[in-house]
């Protein structure tokens, strides 16, 4: 990611950021409610879950200018998402949800640039995320 991305991707979620609660809360009932296949991965009581997905976002962006800082997190998140059954399949829906909630908050703020930017953005997380995950899938293999 360049200087420039990064930038706008910082300003952008600082925008966001003092709605992180309501950011959430509206990601995880818009996920359960267009893919309600995925429900059962989570727990009952949701707050914890939101409180981590609101911390991994900040820690994301908050990481983009050092993404060798990312690396070993990420992979690790990668790994326990992997035991909690996340498939490869379900990042890219788990992308598309974030970015359609935080286009909806953001209104007239949001153009194609960031819908790009995001974009981008989640799915380098999710590269290195399945990264981690196939790591446990093949320690797992071989034990």
């Amino acid at each position: 990611m360049d200087n420039a991305q990064i930038k706008r991707l910082e300003e952008g979620f600082s925008h966001l950021a003092p709605r992180g609660e309501e950011l959430v809360n509206r990601f995880y009932s818009k996920l359960f409610v267009e893919h309600p296949e995925v429900r059962s991965m989570f727990p009952d009581d949701m707050s914890d879950q939101k409180r981590k997905l609101l911390a991994s976002l900040v820690f994301a962006v908050q990481g983009l200018r050092t993404p060798e800082k990312l690396q070993k997190p990420l992979k690790e998140m990668g790994a326990r998402h992997a035991d909690f059954g996340t498939l490869p399949e379900h990042y890219p829906i788990v992308r598309d949800t974030l970015v359609s909630v935080m286009s909806e908050m953001a209104g007239d703020a949001w153009n194609d640039q960031a819908q790009t930017d995001w974009t981008a953005a989640l799915d380098l997380v999710s590269s290195i995320m399945l990264v981690g995950a196939h790591e446990r899938e093949t320690a797992n293999a071989s034990a």
